[in-house]
């Protein structure tokens, strides 16, 4: 389910769904299974069984991962919002990137309706400064953004902005990414924005792209 979507056999949206349906299924199978080899064994006296039954009781672990977790850890509230941006004022505008991308759902432009929840959910989200010219900043996030991962779909050195799309790790659901670089008096300033394509909720994962990216900055010489 997962790695399906990720070779892009099917929609990361189907695999997701697919995955909250079975996947608990699949991991108390799992289990089951070992149990049952483990008894097999006992009772044959066979160790190949051993074998067996660890490898199916570390997949029915493993499956069920995200299910152990959830409920030894408490759960975090992401707000339902996917449109994430270091300027809430003037949030960087795309141009390359537009309504008609692939598998989109979400649209691009900015309603403003997530401010108050971005704020809220995420007070730690604001533009990077930096002593760096606007000329340099530009480039350094290139470079950032390619080594991340990101697909840049589109560049304009002359107004100093570009365009990516970040794919998730798990289910590799696509989300759109512009910088945009500013001047100012010491320096300058890099906005970030991250928007999902589909799901009214991200679970952070946009804040985070965002937050990652400004500490790799300021990270690397």
């Amino acid at each position: 389910m997962v790695f399906g979507a990720s070779l892009n056999l099917w929609e990361p949206i189907e695999g997701f769904s697919a995955s909250r349906q079975y996947n608990n299924l699949l991991g108390y199978t799992a289990l089951a299974a070992a149990f049952i080899t483990f008894i097999v064994n006992g009772y044959h006296k066979q160790k190949v069984f051993t074998l067996k039954a660890f490898t199916a009781l570390v997949l029915g672990v493993a499956i069920l991962a995200p299910t152990i977790i959830s409920l030894v850890r408490e759960p975090v509230r992401y707000p339902p919002i996917h449109d994430i941006s270091t300027d809430t004022a003037t949030p960087p505008s795309f141009i390359f990137l537009d309504d008609d991308r692939p598998g989109a759902k979400n649209t691009l432009k900015y309603e403003g309706k997530e401010i108050a929840q971005q704020q809220q959910a995420y007070p730690n989200v604001k533009p990077l400064l930096t002593s760096l010219s606007v000329e340099d900043s530009y480039q350094k996030s290139l470079l950032l953004a390619e080594k991340m991962g990101w697909e840049i779909v589109y560049e304009d050195p002359q107004k100093v902005f570009f365009e990516a799309t970040a794919y998730t790790t798990f289910f590799h659901f696509a989300d759109d990414v512009i910088i945009r670089i500013s001047e100012q008096v010491n320096g300058s300033k890099i906005d970030i924005r991250s928007v999902s394509r589909i799901g009214r909720g991200d679970r952070g994962v946009n804040a985070q792209r965002i937050n990652r990216f400004i500490n790799e900055f300021k990270q690397t010489k």
